[in-house]
């Protein structure tokens, strides 16, 4: 062991020491940020269905790989760095002795080969994933899914990974160089060709090992320094993120939108305190800590602005800038939190009162006191963290939940702010006061009569059969036509479609009529939640008369409408509703099949 060993060793230990310091105090701090968030009981369990989820995600990349071009990169990238973490710590002896090994497996030639690999993949990943961010540029391509990225995040976190694996590879050829590496040729066939143009110098491995060593604490100290570095922390997070989804089964976090919480359990609209219960999310604290957690684990790669129906067609509309500003938002308002500080709806300070509050709030960071008092979604008076018009913008169609890599639930974020908008400031378009007045007393959103439900059967060579009060034994299913097909005109034509055809083959049916009412959707998605909740055990009641003495799968309900079909079989069951709901090209396509229909024309090849 020479001085430059003894140098580069005391410097790697001194730096490790203060990066790893500050990386624990980060990880604490972010802990302890993630719980200013509202508690949520749904999270929990089960352990082994959510733990088997998370090892399939991030182990295949299940998610990752709906972009093929970036996933078998990120793949190489991520694996580069969880055994390259093992590789990382050796570096610790090697800066002391060159010839240092880990015991057992360090003389192993499928280890020495697993890390040459390692290393490999590490660079080439790094290399292909900045070449992508370069391709995919705002400045190349007007709507760059990269737009609004923080670059200089990104390519810190590629250049350390691109760092990483040349001194993964520049260790092993160092050693080849000195006569250190005594295992075959295979297990090092690129550190050994590279390894016999280097100078056979043992001091060479302590450099390059020191390389590999400040590389990681570096970055170790840069991201702990940069709490809302999600590029980074994302691959801690993300693993917690996915366990905690929505859904333990592994499915999307869509179709049903979660239910209104408060103090981590449903909304009882009967109940409810609005002094003490939380509508929606009107400040930063009201998102669940999963909120907080999805903020933190946004990468910022922009699959969902790319996906996005309201950005590809210039609408304000980002998911990704709306959870990389709530972040920010939410990170910089932290230590006021975390100092006792809070707001009731008028913005009064209730959290830091008495004799001492002066004192109290003068430490405080001036910057997390003004983000204290700014609002999530602006007015026409004061700029909030949201833009109204970018809030309103979302059509809550789900495509960025669907391309999220990291299980974020962006629908379920801007849903809440929309129940706090609609619920407590009263403060939403203008269209959608005249949609909740038709929803409130009409049944539909055009305030079309009740009486007209049924206008569509007129022409038909048959009647349509409807609910007189007890559901004959013989029935299937209950044809449940929406607000749509009762009343618009195009959707009309497919609704007399469908009862043709179940008439045709046979299919014993009924409709409700009068009695049937919009289901509340339109109202759930703009956040009048009340609303939904309303129309909702309205429609329940009504369909729990129906089916009075059948069980659930004898329940049987057919739908043309994609979002009735939504909001009665994955909606309805969190109040009470339980039943079997089909699509009508589901049944149309098993009628078919059974041959209860038969095309008049005859069908030359498949569809």
């Amino acid at each position: 062991m020479g001085a430059l060993q003894i140098t580069l060793g005391v410097t790697g230990v001194a730096v490790s020491v203060m990066a790893w310091g500050m990386f624990v105090a980060a990880v604490m701090r972010m802990v302890r940020i993630i719980r200013l968030g509202q508690p949520d009981s749904t999270r929990n369990g089960p352990f082994l269905a959510r733990l088997g989820v998370m090892i399939k995600e991030f182990a295949a990349h299940t998610r990752m790989a709906k972009v093929g071009t970036v996933a078998p990169w990120h793949w190489l990238v991520m694996w580069g760095f969880l055994i390259g973490s093992v590789v990382l710590f050796e570096a610790y002896g090697e800066v002391f002795v060159p010839g240092f090994r880990w015991p057992v497996i360090g003389d192993l030639a499928v280890w020495n080969l697993l890390v040459e690999l390692i290393g490999v993949g590490t660079v080439a990943g790094g290399v292909a994933l900045v070449i992508i961010r370069q391709l995919n540029h705002p400045r190349r391509t007007e709507l760059s899914r990269f737009a609004g990225s923080t670059f200089w995040q990104a390519y810190f976190v590629e250049a350390v990974v691109i760092i990483e694996g040349v001194g993964i590879l520049g260790v092993k050829a160092a050693k080849v160089a000195s006569g250190l590496e005594t295992q075959p040729i295979w297990a090092n066939f690129v550190t050994n060709p590279i390894g016999h143009l280097l100078p056979p110098d043992h001091n060479l491995v302590s450099v390059m090992a020191i390389i590999k060593l400040l590389s990681g604490m570096i970055w170790l100290a840069v991201v702990s320094k940069n709490l809302t570095m999600g590029v980074a922390w994302h691959r801690f997070s993300a693993f917690f993120n996915i366990y905690f989804k929505r859904r333990a089964d592994g499915g999307v976090s869509l179709g049903a939108a979660k239910p209104m919480m408060s103090a981590g359990k449903p909304l009882d609209f009967e109940e409810a305190d609005p002094d003490k219960d939380v509508f929606g999310a009107g400040k930063a604290e009201d998102f669940s800590w999963k909120g907080w957690l999805d903020f933190s684990a946004c990468t910022e790669c922009g699959r969902c602005q790319s996906q996005c129906p309201a950005w590809n067609t210039g609408k304000p509309l980002s998911p990704k800038l709306v959870v990389t500003a709530l972040r920010d938002h939410a990170f910089a308002k932290a230590p006021y939190l975390l100092a006792g500080g809070r707001r009731d709806v008028a913005g009064d300070e209730v959290g830091i009162t008495g004799t001492d509050a002066e004192a109290r709030l003068a430490k405080i960071d001036v910057l997390a006191l003004a983000e204290s008092q700014r609002p999530l979604v602006g007015g026409p008076d004061e700029a909030g963290v949201l833009d109204p018009d970018v809030l309103w913008s979302c059509t809550t169609c789900g495509a960025c939940v669907e391309q999220c890599p990291v299980d974020i639930e962006h629908v379920d974020h801007i849903i809440d702010m929309r129940r706090y908008q609609v619920l407590i400031e009263s403060n939403f378009p203008s269209e959608l006061g005249g949609m909740f007045k038709n929803l409130e007393n009409k049944g539909n959103p055009w305030g079309q009569n009740s009486r007209d439900r049924l206008a569509w059967t007129q022409g038909l060579d048959f009647e349509v059969p409807v609910f007189d009060g007890e559901l004959a034994a013989d029935v299937e299913y209950l044809f449940w036509v929406g607000c749509a097909g009762a009343f618009e005109d195009r959707a009309k034509k497919t609704t007399r479609a469908v009862a043709e055809l179940l008439h045709t083959a046979g299919v014993s049916f009924v409709v409700l009529g009068p009695e049937e009412t919009c289901t509340g959707d339109p109202a759930r998605r703009a956040g009048n939640e009340f609303l939904f909740q309303m129309l909702a055990q309205q429609n329940v009641e009504v369909l729990n008369t129906v089916f009075d003495g059948r069980e659930r799968a004898k329940r049987k309900i057919v739908v043309t409408c994609a979002h009735c079909f939504n909001t009665l079989a994955n909606e309805y069951p969190q109040i009470g509703g339980e039943y079997e709901v089909v699509h009508h090209t589901q049944l149309l396509n098993r009628l078919v099949r059974e041959r209860r229909l038969v095309p008049v024309a005859p069908i030359s090849e498949d569809v």
